[in-house]
Protein backbone atom coordinates (compact mmCIF):
# COMPACT_ATOMS: atom_id res chain seq x y z
CA UNK A 1 0.00 0.00 0.00
CA UNK A 2 1.58 3.26 -1.19
CA UNK A 3 -0.15 6.47 -0.01
CA UNK A 4 -0.62 9.56 -2.14
CA UNK A 5 1.32 12.40 -0.50
CA UNK A 6 0.37 16.05 -1.00
CA UNK A 7 1.82 19.19 0.57
CA UNK A 8 0.75 22.75 -0.17
CA UNK A 9 4.19 24.25 0.51
CA UNK A 10 7.58 22.65 -0.14
CA UNK A 11 10.35 23.90 2.16
CA UNK A 12 13.64 23.77 0.24
CA UNK A 13 15.52 26.56 2.04
CA UNK A 14 15.65 28.11 5.49
CA UNK A 15 14.59 31.62 4.48
CA UNK A 16 11.64 31.61 2.11
CA UNK A 17 8.89 29.21 3.17
CA UNK A 18 6.02 30.39 1.00
CA UNK A 19 4.03 31.20 4.14
CA UNK A 20 4.57 33.63 7.03
CA UNK A 21 6.60 31.95 9.82
CA UNK A 22 5.05 34.29 12.41
CA UNK A 23 1.62 33.09 11.34
CA UNK A 24 2.78 29.49 11.59
CA UNK A 25 4.10 30.10 15.11
CA UNK A 26 0.81 31.67 16.18
CA UNK A 27 -1.07 28.77 14.62
CA UNK A 28 0.94 26.26 16.64
CA UNK A 29 0.04 28.15 19.80
CA UNK A 30 -3.70 28.35 19.29
CA UNK A 31 -4.50 31.18 16.87
CA UNK A 32 -7.71 29.87 15.31
CA UNK A 33 -7.81 32.65 12.72
CA UNK A 34 -4.53 31.43 11.23
CA UNK A 35 -5.80 27.84 11.46
CA UNK A 36 -8.76 28.94 9.36
CA UNK A 37 -6.50 30.48 6.70
CA UNK A 38 -4.23 27.42 6.63
CA UNK A 39 -7.09 24.91 6.48
CA UNK A 40 -8.92 26.71 3.67
CA UNK A 41 -5.69 27.17 1.70
CA UNK A 42 -4.82 23.48 2.00
CA UNK A 43 -8.30 22.45 0.85
CA UNK A 44 -8.25 24.88 -2.09
CA UNK A 45 -4.79 23.71 -3.12
CA UNK A 46 -5.66 20.03 -2.94
CA UNK A 47 -8.89 20.54 -4.86
CA UNK A 48 -7.10 22.47 -7.60
CA UNK A 49 -4.03 20.21 -7.81
CA UNK A 50 -5.78 16.84 -7.48
CA UNK A 51 -9.52 16.55 -6.92
CA UNK A 52 -10.70 18.64 -9.88
CA UNK A 53 -9.08 16.17 -12.28
CA UNK A 54 -9.80 13.07 -10.20
CA UNK A 55 -12.59 10.55 -10.59
CA UNK A 56 -12.67 10.09 -6.82
CA UNK A 57 -16.29 9.62 -5.71
CA UNK A 58 -16.05 7.30 -2.69
CA UNK A 59 -16.82 8.39 0.84
CA UNK A 60 -13.92 10.45 2.26
CA UNK A 61 -12.91 10.19 5.91
CA UNK A 62 -10.65 12.99 7.20
CA UNK A 63 -8.41 12.04 10.12
CA UNK A 64 -6.44 14.70 12.00
CA UNK A 65 -3.04 14.05 13.57
CA UNK A 66 -3.22 11.57 16.49
CA UNK A 67 -3.91 12.87 19.98
CA UNK A 68 -4.96 11.66 23.41
CA UNK A 69 -7.36 14.12 25.12
CA UNK A 70 -6.17 17.56 24.02
CA UNK A 71 -6.23 18.04 20.23
CA UNK A 72 -3.14 19.17 18.38
CA UNK A 73 -2.93 22.44 16.43
CA UNK A 74 -3.71 20.41 13.30
CA UNK A 75 -7.19 19.70 14.65
CA UNK A 76 -8.16 23.37 14.33
CA UNK A 77 -6.77 23.48 10.79
CA UNK A 78 -8.66 20.27 10.01
CA UNK A 79 -11.98 21.88 10.87
CA UNK A 80 -11.59 24.58 8.22
CA UNK A 81 -10.12 22.14 5.71
CA UNK A 82 -13.28 20.03 6.07
CA UNK A 83 -15.61 23.04 5.79
CA UNK A 84 -13.94 24.19 2.59
CA UNK A 85 -13.72 20.71 1.11
CA UNK A 86 -17.39 20.06 1.90
CA UNK A 87 -18.40 23.14 -0.10
CA UNK A 88 -16.69 21.71 -3.17
CA UNK A 89 -17.96 18.17 -2.62
CA UNK A 90 -21.57 19.31 -2.23
CA UNK A 91 -21.38 21.53 -5.31
CA UNK A 92 -20.11 18.53 -7.29
CA UNK A 93 -22.76 16.12 -5.98
CA UNK A 94 -20.28 14.03 -4.01
CA UNK A 95 -20.74 12.78 -0.43
CA UNK A 96 -19.47 15.22 2.18
CA UNK A 97 -16.67 14.32 4.55
CA UNK A 98 -16.88 12.00 7.53
CA UNK A 99 -14.34 12.16 10.35
CA UNK A 100 -12.47 9.68 12.52
CA UNK A 101 -9.93 9.95 15.31
CA UNK A 102 -6.62 8.22 15.85
CA UNK A 103 -6.42 7.58 19.59
CA UNK A 104 -2.87 8.01 20.80
CA UNK A 105 -1.08 6.88 23.93
CA UNK A 106 1.83 9.30 24.39
CA UNK A 107 4.93 8.16 26.24
CA UNK A 108 7.14 11.28 26.19
CA UNK A 109 7.21 14.99 27.04
CA UNK A 110 10.34 16.06 25.12
CA UNK A 111 10.23 18.83 22.53
CA UNK A 112 9.90 16.75 19.38
CA UNK A 113 10.69 19.61 17.02
CA UNK A 114 14.30 19.90 18.19
CA UNK A 115 15.26 16.28 17.38
CA UNK A 116 16.82 14.69 14.31
CA UNK A 117 15.13 11.98 12.26
CA UNK A 118 16.59 9.02 14.16
CA UNK A 119 15.75 10.41 17.61
CA UNK A 120 12.24 11.38 16.50
CA UNK A 121 11.42 7.87 15.36
CA UNK A 122 12.96 6.40 18.51
CA UNK A 123 10.85 8.70 20.67
CA UNK A 124 7.53 8.32 18.89
CA UNK A 125 8.09 4.59 18.34
CA UNK A 126 6.98 3.87 21.89
CA UNK A 127 3.58 5.49 21.36
CA UNK A 128 0.53 3.47 20.34
CA UNK A 129 -2.10 4.48 17.78
CA UNK A 130 -5.64 3.09 17.60
CA UNK A 131 -8.52 3.64 15.18
CA UNK A 132 -12.00 2.23 14.45
CA UNK A 133 -11.25 -0.17 11.58
CA UNK A 134 -14.87 -1.12 10.91
CA UNK A 135 -15.96 2.50 10.44
CA UNK A 136 -13.30 3.00 7.74
CA UNK A 137 -14.32 0.04 5.56
CA UNK A 138 -14.58 0.88 1.83
CA UNK A 139 -13.77 4.56 2.42
CA UNK A 140 -10.96 6.84 1.23
CA UNK A 141 -8.75 8.06 4.07
CA UNK A 142 -7.27 11.56 4.27
CA UNK A 143 -4.68 11.74 7.05
CA UNK A 144 -4.12 15.43 7.78
CA UNK A 145 -1.11 17.07 9.45
CA UNK A 146 0.35 20.55 9.53
CA UNK A 147 3.94 19.77 8.56
CA UNK A 148 6.10 16.85 7.43
CA UNK A 149 9.74 17.14 8.50
CA UNK A 150 11.27 13.65 8.69
CA UNK A 151 8.17 11.53 8.13
CA UNK A 152 8.25 9.89 11.57
CA UNK A 153 4.55 10.48 12.22
CA UNK A 154 3.75 9.24 8.74
CA UNK A 155 5.73 6.06 9.38
CA UNK A 156 3.79 5.47 12.59
CA UNK A 157 0.45 5.97 10.85
CA UNK A 158 1.41 3.59 8.06
CA UNK A 159 2.58 1.10 10.68
CA UNK A 160 -0.88 1.34 12.26
CA UNK A 161 -2.47 0.90 8.82
CA UNK A 162 -0.44 -2.27 8.32
CA UNK A 163 -1.26 -3.63 11.78
CA UNK A 164 -4.97 -3.05 11.21
CA UNK A 165 -4.67 -4.55 7.71
CA UNK A 166 -6.41 -1.57 6.15
CA UNK A 167 -6.75 -1.80 2.38
CA UNK A 168 -8.23 1.68 1.88
CA UNK A 169 -6.93 4.27 -0.56
CA UNK A 170 -4.81 6.58 1.59
CA UNK A 171 -3.82 10.23 1.19
CA UNK A 172 -1.31 12.01 3.44
CA UNK A 173 -2.03 15.74 3.31
CA UNK A 174 0.27 18.41 4.74
CA UNK A 175 0.21 22.19 4.90
CA UNK A 176 4.01 22.16 4.45
CA UNK A 177 6.77 19.62 3.85
CA UNK A 178 10.54 19.80 4.26
CA UNK A 179 11.99 18.58 0.95
CA UNK A 180 15.64 19.57 1.41
CA UNK A 181 17.52 16.86 3.32
CA UNK A 182 20.43 19.24 3.94
CA UNK A 183 18.25 21.26 6.32
CA UNK A 184 18.28 20.00 9.91
CA UNK A 185 14.88 18.85 11.20
CA UNK A 186 15.10 21.38 14.03
CA UNK A 187 13.87 23.93 11.50
CA UNK A 188 10.50 22.78 12.82
CA UNK A 189 11.22 24.48 16.13
CA UNK A 190 12.51 27.53 14.30
CA UNK A 191 9.02 27.80 12.82
CA UNK A 192 7.19 26.77 16.00
CA UNK A 193 8.83 29.48 18.09
CA UNK A 194 9.34 32.14 15.41
CA UNK A 195 7.01 34.56 17.20
CA UNK A 196 6.23 32.78 20.47
CA UNK A 197 9.57 32.74 22.30
CA UNK A 198 8.43 33.10 25.93
CA UNK A 199 5.23 32.34 27.82
CA UNK A 200 4.48 36.07 28.02
CA UNK A 201 4.31 36.14 24.21
CA UNK A 202 1.24 33.91 24.48
CA UNK A 203 -0.82 36.66 26.04
CA UNK A 204 -1.57 38.34 22.71
CA UNK A 205 -2.73 35.07 21.16
CA UNK A 206 -4.81 34.04 24.17
CA UNK A 207 -6.56 37.41 24.38
CA UNK A 208 -6.78 38.02 20.64
CA UNK A 209 -10.34 36.76 20.35
CA UNK A 210 -9.51 33.72 18.20
CA UNK A 211 -7.82 31.41 20.69
CA UNK A 212 -8.26 27.65 20.96
CA UNK A 213 -6.34 25.32 23.26
CA UNK A 214 -4.08 22.61 21.88
CA UNK A 215 -1.53 20.17 23.25
CA UNK A 216 1.47 22.37 22.54
CA UNK A 217 0.26 25.41 24.45
CA UNK A 218 -0.76 23.39 27.52
CA UNK A 219 2.63 21.64 27.68
CA UNK A 220 4.46 24.90 27.06
CA UNK A 221 2.70 26.69 29.91
CA UNK A 222 3.18 23.81 32.36
CA UNK A 223 6.84 23.47 31.43
CA UNK A 224 7.91 27.12 31.77
CA UNK A 225 9.80 28.37 34.84
CA UNK A 226 7.64 28.87 37.92
CA UNK A 227 7.94 32.65 38.19
CA UNK A 228 6.91 33.10 34.56
CA UNK A 229 4.09 30.61 35.04
CA UNK A 230 2.76 32.42 38.09
CA UNK A 231 2.97 35.80 36.39
CA UNK A 232 1.23 34.50 33.26
CA UNK A 233 -1.54 32.79 35.20
CA UNK A 234 -2.35 35.93 37.19
CA UNK A 235 -3.16 37.72 33.94
CA UNK A 236 -5.64 35.11 32.69
CA UNK A 237 -9.39 34.73 33.16
CA UNK A 238 -10.94 32.12 35.43
CA UNK A 239 -12.33 30.32 32.38
CA UNK A 240 -8.87 30.04 30.85
CA UNK A 241 -7.36 28.78 34.11
CA UNK A 242 -10.08 26.16 34.61
CA UNK A 243 -9.72 24.96 31.03
CA UNK A 244 -5.96 24.71 31.47
CA UNK A 245 -6.46 22.59 34.58
CA UNK A 246 -9.11 20.32 33.07
CA UNK A 247 -7.10 19.73 29.90
CA UNK A 248 -3.95 19.04 31.91
CA UNK A 249 -5.79 16.35 33.85
CA UNK A 250 -7.24 14.89 30.66
CA UNK A 251 -3.76 14.32 29.25
CA UNK A 252 -2.46 13.02 32.63
CA UNK A 253 0.01 15.89 32.94
CA UNK A 254 -0.51 15.80 36.72
CA UNK A 255 1.58 12.59 36.68
CA UNK A 256 4.63 14.20 35.01
CA UNK A 257 7.25 15.20 37.55
CA UNK A 258 8.69 18.11 35.58
CA UNK A 259 5.24 19.75 35.46
CA UNK A 260 4.45 19.18 39.15
CA UNK A 261 5.38 22.61 40.59
CA UNK A 262 3.33 24.54 38.05
CA UNK A 263 0.47 22.03 38.07
CA UNK A 264 0.18 22.06 41.86
CA UNK A 265 0.11 25.85 41.87
CA UNK A 266 -2.62 25.71 39.23
CA UNK A 267 -4.59 23.20 41.28
CA UNK A 268 -4.26 25.25 44.48
CA UNK A 269 -5.23 28.42 42.65
CA UNK A 270 -8.50 26.82 41.54
CA UNK A 271 -9.15 25.29 44.96
CA UNK A 272 -8.63 28.64 46.70
CA UNK A 273 -10.75 30.40 44.10
CA UNK A 274 -13.61 27.96 44.68
CA UNK A 275 -13.27 28.41 48.44
CA UNK A 276 -13.45 32.20 48.14
CA UNK A 277 -16.55 31.94 45.97
CA UNK A 278 -18.25 29.76 48.57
Amino acid sequence: MIPYIYSLYKIDNGINFGFNPDDYSRFKFGDDLVAKTFGKSLADGFIKDFLEDSALSDQIVVISSPYCFIPTATFAMKNYFVYQLNHWLAENNKPVVQEAKIHRTITYKEDYGELNAVDRLKLIGNDSFHIDKDFLKNKVLFFLDDIKITGSHEKMILKMVKEYRLTNSIFMLYFAELVNNDIHPNIENYLNYHQIKTVSDLDEVVKGGNFCFNTRIVKYILNCDFNSFQSFLEQQTDDFIRSLYNLSLGNSYHTIESYSENFNFLKNYITNRNYNLI
